[in-house]
């Protein structure tokens, strides 16, 4: 991690303020990374389970590799375990949500939708763990989800069942997010001594187990039918799942649970962003008036905690 230090030396003064704390940098970075998600998922020709059940074998295979290299793997006892198999359910339900309702409403607004965790961890932060939320960063929440139903122009009304069973996925997207984020971030500062690969590649396997398990039931391919596949689910499980999980699943334990929620929505934006260009998404000036309000919004959140401390 010390390139990225290396990086925030480097920058103009302004900017070194804006990110004078490196756990923003990785989380920006991871988010900015796993934005690309969406666009592996479409070029990779496999069914929405066996995607993310790549995802995250990739994803495994890349982590046991480094943990092996750092020499993590050591038995970290039955409860660590069981939180672990916890977090890869969730972030299993979690991809199925996400996966199924890209097949009714897309994978912008699906990918919007799961997003919205934003509120249910700043929830959780004021509830639970004693965080509170001042008025400059409440501004910054409600201008992300006004710019988010820009993006989107959702009229309830106007549309069929179908597609507000896909907008009722992405919602329960949001919540099966939060509960893995959230189990992540304990599983990374429940105890001392735990190495972040060692961590990311249990959460990994037992996903791929469990997504497995699906795909069996549904009696899906496990065969990667062509070159554009591989390098799609390559991409998809290396860069999205193994780096970009990296980078945010080393933060999380030093950023406020409702801060990540707010920077995690560059994800959601940038994955606008990518459907526009690679996919040739027809897009309103008023989507990118609300594409242009949710980063502001982002940029609002990130100096108000650096003004923290």
């Amino acid at each position: 991690m010390k390139i990225f230090d290396i990086f925030v030396t480097r920058l103009p003064y302004g900017l070194r303020i804006l990110f004078k704390n490196s756990a923003v940098v990785y989380l920006t970075v991871g988010a900015a990374i796993i934005s690309f998600s969406g666009v592996w998922v479409k070029i990779a020709d496999v069914t929405p389970t066996m995607a993310g059940f790549y995802r995250v074998f990739f994803g495994a295979i890349f982590f046991l590799c480094a943990a092996a290299w750092k020499r993590q793997i050591k038995w970290k006892g039955w409860g660590y375990m069981a939180l672990g198999l916890l977090v890869g359910f969730f972030l299993a339900l979690d991809l199925f949500l996400w996966h199924t309702s890209i097949q009714y409403i897309g994978p912008g607004l699906a990918t919007i939708l799961g997003n919205f965790e934003v509120f249910l961890l700043a929830a959780v932060g004021v509830l639970f763990l004693g965080e509170k939320l001042s008025l400059k960063f409440l501004f910054a929440i409600i201008m992300a989800i006004a710019g988010l139903f820009l993006i989107v122009g959702l009229q309830w009304n106007q549309f069929g069942n179908s597609y507000k069973t896909g907008v009722y996925l992405g919602l329960a997207t949001a919540v099966a997010y939060t509960a893995y984020l959230l189990g992540l971030r304990r599983l990374q500062s429940g105890q001392e001594g735990i190495p972040v690969f060692y961590s990311l590649m249990l959460v990994s396997f037992t996903t791929a187990f469990f997504l497995s398990l699906k795909a069996l039931h549904s009696a899906d391919s496990f065969v990667i039918p062509s070159a554009q596949s591989w390098i799609a689910l390559l991409l998809l499980g290396l860069a999205s799942h193994g780096i970009g999980w990296f980078l945010i699943t080393t933060a999380l334990p030093r950023v406020r649970a409702s801060f990540v929620g707010l920077i995690l929505l560059l994800q959601p934006s940038l994955a606008f962003i990518w459907d526009v260009i690679f996919f040739q998404r027809n897009t309103s000036f008023v989507n990118w008036i609300g594409v242009i309000i949710v980063l502001s919004a982002i940029y609002l959140g990130m100096t108000r905690s650096s003004a923290d401390g």
